[in-house]
């Protein structure tokens, strides 16, 4: 069993994963009103991922005899100006999922929480990779930033991004 402070923890961190799902849906809305369909390809993607996430919290947290509770998820930002701006705010975002984590991950520690530990190590090395996949999105997006041109190769590259679970979390 959780801690009653890493149970709470974890049961936010349920609905963290799940609101960033409703930003990366937004940010697929927004992409299609633009008619960019490989961002929001590649949204929707990151959309589906995030459910994976909060649902690997889920299964995690009543496999240990605790009680998942569902906790409110605020509306997501969803205007954005530009491209740009968009993939900004997905960085950013990713940042705090990170802090989110690291926290996690302290509170676990703190707890002397083996199994949590073990867990939570999985989102800290996801959340690299979240991080960089952000960033270089960013980066490309900055080199083609005015450039219709190189705006439409990104996409035509972004329509490419395939949602693959992982095999412990088909569901």
């Amino acid at each position: 069993m959780l801690s009653a402070r890493l149970l709470q923890a974890m049961n936010e961190q349920i609905a963290k994963e799940w609101f960033s799902a409703g930003i990366y849906k937004s940010m697929e809305a927004y992409f299609q009103s633009e008619d960019l369909l490989g961002f929001a390809n590649w949204m929707k993607v990151q959309a589906q991922e995030e459910l994976v996430h909060g649902e690997r919290f889920f299964r995690f947290v009543a496999s240990v005899g605790d009680r998942v509770r569902i906790l409110k998820i605020d509306e997501p930002k969803s205007d954005f100006t530009s491209p740009l701006d968009a993939i900004s705010y997905g960085l950013s975002h990713e940042k705090v999922v990170t802090a989110s984590i690291n926290n996690l991950m302290k509170i676990a520690k703190e707890d002397g929480n083996h199994a949590a530990e073990i867990m939570l190590q999985w989102f800290i090395t996801e959340q690299v990779e979240e991080e960089a996949n952000f960033g270089l999105l960013l980066r490309k997006c900055k080199m083609v930033e005015g450039d219709g041109r190189g705006l439409l190769v990104l996409d035509q590259e972004l329509a490419t991004r395939v949602f693959a679970p992982p095999a412990d979390m088909v569901i």
